[in-house]
């Protein structure tokens, strides 16, 4: 083991407690940045998860619509638009909008409908545990979500409510599709979302748009803005990217997450430093006998950033462990965090940084000594 370790191995592990109490603020730095960056894909995630299960090669809209939940509308003339364009081979409309959900017992709680021409395959529900998919063309029929049966006072399959004083049977349940504004989602078909939104049958929110095979999308992209009047075409990728803005910036949500995290690399930087300046400044008489028997200023740095080093791979590995265990406990939630490899790679990287700049203050304690203090003791 090369001495440069082992010296830094003892210093570290000398004092047990001020080393347990370093671990411990590395740990809340790295766990705390951990949960802000991991609610932010989460949360990222979460708002575009109607877009990423949205079968399409275009979206029309509105213009100036900011997110999917955005309810603005499109005449439905500007289907048979997009139709007569070559290589759009369907257009599929999309109706959504919030409406009050009426359980049996009387109480009313917000919904987010959701409807698409079912036999077109447009948005339909996924992660279906009961039901079918067709049972959702049958009258009254919708679709919901396991995770809100609390919410929407019903028990499963075959349970009614009302909705805008219309009566639905729930057909399908589905397991997983949550909202991140906690507002339920109830699929059903495009003809009883209108009615049950309030849209009128000539209007529809989004058209999905499937190219034909081989079809060159950035040119029908533009004959698309050409023949149509007053919308957007974005790609899915455009829509996910507009939505993640608007709900992460627009809103504030990504800066009060970015700022925690903030919080939590400048706690942790404070602490480590703090730790090892007080560890260097009690053996500064040590560090002066090394530079009394030759040992250069580089050779004592080396043993420093040794020390930050240690603690940051026992701390982050520790924070790491807390931080899959985090990400289990909120898998089921309704803004689960999001861990990515590369989230991880970025985190230990933060980790070792913060950790050896926290030792420049312990280094600048040690340019300052005096081997002859050595001998005066």
């Amino acid at each position: 083991m090369p001495l440069v370790f082992t010296l830094a191995f003892r210093n570290l592990f000398h004092d047990r407690l001020r080393f347990i109490a370093t671990v411990i603020g590395i740990v809340f730095s790295i766990v705390l940045v951990t949960v802000q960056m991991g609610l932010y894909l989460g949360f990222g995630r979460t708002v575009t998860t109607m877009i990423d299960h949205a079968s399409a090669d275009l979206w029309i809209m509105p213009q100036g619509t900011k997110c999917f939940e955005d309810p603005s509308l499109l005449d439905m003339r500007e289907r048979y638009r997009a139709l007569a364009v070559n290589g759009v081979a369907e257009a599929i409309p999309v109706v959504i909008g919030f409406a009050d959900w009426r359980m049996p017992s009387g109480a009313t709680t917000p919904v987010f409908v959701i409807g698409s021409d079912l036999r077109a395959g447009g948005l339909q529900p996924w992660n279906v545990v009961e039901g079918q998919i067709e049972a959702l063309s049958t009258p009254r029929a919708v679709a919901v979500d396991r995770s809100y049966f609390d919410r929407l006072g019903i028990s499963g399959i075959g349970a009614t409510a009302e909705i805008r004083q219309q009566l639905v049977r729930v057909a399908v349940v589905t397991n997983g599709i949550r909202s991140f504004t906690t507002t339920p989602f109830v699929f059903m078909d495009i003809d009883r979302a209108r009615a049950h939104t309030g849209v009128p049958s000539g209007k529809a929110t989004f058209l999905l748009v499937r190219l034909s095979p081989n079809t060159d999308k950035a040119a029908v992209r533009r004959q698309l803005l050409s023949n149509i009047s007053d919308v957007e075409v974005l790609t899915p990728a455009e829509f996910r990217e507009r939505s993640r803005t608007f709900w992460l910036f627009s809103t504030g949500a990504g800066a009060a997450l970015f700022a925690g995290a903030l919080l939590g690399v400048i706690v942790g930087t404070v602490i480590v430093a703090q730790t090892l300046y007080s560890s260097t400044k009690e053996h500064l008489t040590e560090f002066a006998t090394l530079r009394a028997i030759g040992s250069s200023r580089r050779y004592i740095y080396a043993v420093i950033v040794c020390q930050a080093l240690l603690n940051a791979i026992i701390g982050f590995s520790i924070a790491a462990i807390i931080g899959e265990t985090i990400v289990q406990l909120t898998a089921a939630t309704a803004l689960p965090i999001v861990i990515t490899q590369g989230l991880m790679i970025g985190l230990f990287l933060l980790t070792v940084v913060m950790c050896i700049g926290s030792a420049m203050a312990a280094i600048v304690q040690v340019t300052r000594i005096d081997p002859a203090i050595v001998f005066s003791r």
